[in-house]
C-alpha cells in the first residue's frame, strides 16, 4: 500500500518534479508539478489518502468501470482527472503505473525544448 511518504517520495523522483503547496485558503494541498503544471493533487494528512491524476479520457473512463477506488477528479475537469484511493484496494503498481501516465501527459505537453531539459524518455516517440 502506497502512503503518504512513498507517494511524496515517488512523485519527486520523477525527473524535474516539484513539490507545492499553492493555495492559501487550503494549505495542505500538496501539488506535484513538472514544468509549472501540475500531475499530483493531494493532501497528504488526509485519511483515507487520496491523489489526483492526470488521465487519457478513454483510459480514464476504463479505470473507472473496473476499480471502484477510481472516480471522477474530485474538483478538477472529470473527462482529464481521476481521484484515486490510496487506501489498499489497489495493487502499487497500477497506482505508480498512473503516477508515472500522468507525469507523461503533462511533459508531452510541455515546449520541445522543456521536454529535452528533462531527458525524457518519451522525447524520442514523438
Amino acid at each position: 500500500m502506497i502512503d503518504a511518504n512513498a507517494l511524496r517520495t515517488v512523485c519527486l523522483g520523477l525527473n524535474g518534479a516539484t513539490e507545492e503547496f499553492p493555495f492559501p485558503r487550503h494549505p495542505d494541498v500538496a501539488t506535484f508539478k513538472v514544468g509549472g503544471k501540475i500531475f499530483a493533487l493531494t493532501t497528504l494528512e488526509a485519511s483515507p489518502l487520496t491523489v489526483s491524476l492526470k488521465c487519457d479520457p478513454e483510459l480514464a473512463e476504463r479505470l473507472r468501470a473496473a476499480h471502484p477506488e477510481v472516480v471522477p477528479g474530485y474538483h478538477l475537469n472529470k473527462r482529464h482527472w481521476n481521484t484515486v484511493s490510496l487506501a489498499g484496494g489497489l495493487p502499487d503498481r497500477l497506482v505508480l503505473d498512473m503516477i508515472e501516465d500522468s507525469y507523461d501527459l503533462i511533459v508531452a505537453s510541455l515546449p520541445r525544448a522543456q521536454r529535452l531539459l528533462l531527458d525524457w524518455p518519451g522525447e524520442g516517440k514523438r
